[in-house]
């Protein structure tokens, strides 16, 4: 659904973004990450045809940037982090300008207004002017504008910024059920947003993807052999007996009757945890798999040179 080849930004000879390589399918959710000054924003200019590239090629829904960047607009809906909107229209006067704008016909437009308005929560303010809107109302009427020609891919940039608690919640949940029926790309700095909505993760710094893959899996390259949280009351020479169970690698000690267990990815130690403990008498408090969180993997990726390599991929 989006393919990007070679993608590149030069301003001045310093790259701000620097061969960006991916593809993105057909319904899924990639979420872009990177610190400030990444390349995150120019990228997603780029492939929103808002900017020319220095070099490279990107492809939406079979429509190439180069040979019609117009029709590729039209394949995507655009929530830059900064909106652009028209304070001195009201929220559905704005709407129903996107929706020509969009090329949404006439007798169309009632209906996709009442769906984008009641999707991005906007109903109680659809004849409010834009301008006294706050920024977390004005952030929403920018995505319903985005939503309103209902284009196969979406690009949102920062799209929960400004918004309370409650919003973000919704509009995390909004962009979970879009993914059912579009392909979403965003970007954000809320980590943890990143976890609960995306499928995907690219982390891009300096202008480079640094790692392509799911969470789960980005936390289990970064650790290398998967690890247990073992606690235990009562326990003494715990590390030492811990250490010879089969399959364990290695214990580390964290002190309060906490242990750390590293084992071997095709061995589960975990039974016989329980059974030592049972055997010498020990309480067992807690007996949890551990893995890296995104942002370990975040911090790790973004203040180090090194890049989490890509899984193996075998040949069909």
């Amino acid at each position: 659904m989006i393919e990007v080849e070679n993608l590149s930004k030069t301003y001045v000879d310093a790259p701000v973004v620097d061969g960006l390589s991916f593809f993105v399918p057909e319904g899924q959710v990639v979420g872009l990450l990177g610190p400030n000054g990444a390349g995150k924003t120019t990228a997603m200019r780029m492939m929103t045809a808002f900017l020319p590239p220095t070099e490279g090629r990107v492809v939406v829904a079979g429509v190439d940037l180069d040979a019609d960047p117009v029709g590729l607009r039209r394949q995507i809906g655009y929530l830059p982090e900064n909106v652009p909107l028209y304070p001195e229209l009201r929220v559905e006067e704005y709407l129903r300008f996107r929706a020509d704008v969009e090329g949404v016909s006439r007798a169309d437009q009632p209906g996709r207004l009442d769906d984008v308005l009641g999707r991005c929560m906007l109903a109680d303010v659809r004849r409010q002017l834009i301008g006294t809107l706050s920024k977390g109302y004005r952030q929403r009427v920018g995505l319903a504008g985005a939503l309103i020609h209902r284009p196969p891919v979406l690009i949102l940039d920062e799209p929960t910024v400004g918004l309370d608690p409650n919003q973000i919640i919704k509009i995390r949940e909004l962009i979970t059920e879009l993914g059912r029926d579009h392909t979403v790309v965003l970007s954000t700095h809320i980590l943890p947003e990143v976890e609960q909505v995306c499928e995907r993760v690219l982390i891009i710094d300096h202008g480079r993807i640094v790692a392509d893959g799911t969470p789960d899996a980005l936390g289990s390259r970064l650790i290398g052999n998967p690890t247990i949280r073992v606690e235990l009351r009562g326990a003494d020479a715990a590390a030492e007996a811990l250490g010879q169970l089969p399959g364990v690698v290695a214990v580390e000690a964290r002190g309060g009757g906490v242990y750390s267990v590293e084992h071997h990815a095709e061995s589960d130690p975990r039974e016989a945890v329980f059974r030592l403990a049972v055997d010498r008498g020990w309480v067992l408090i807690g007996l949890n798999p551990e893995r890296a969180t995104l942002e370990d993997v975040f911090v790790r990726l973004t203040t180090a040179d090194s890049a989490i390599p890509a899984p193996a991929v075998e040949e069909v």
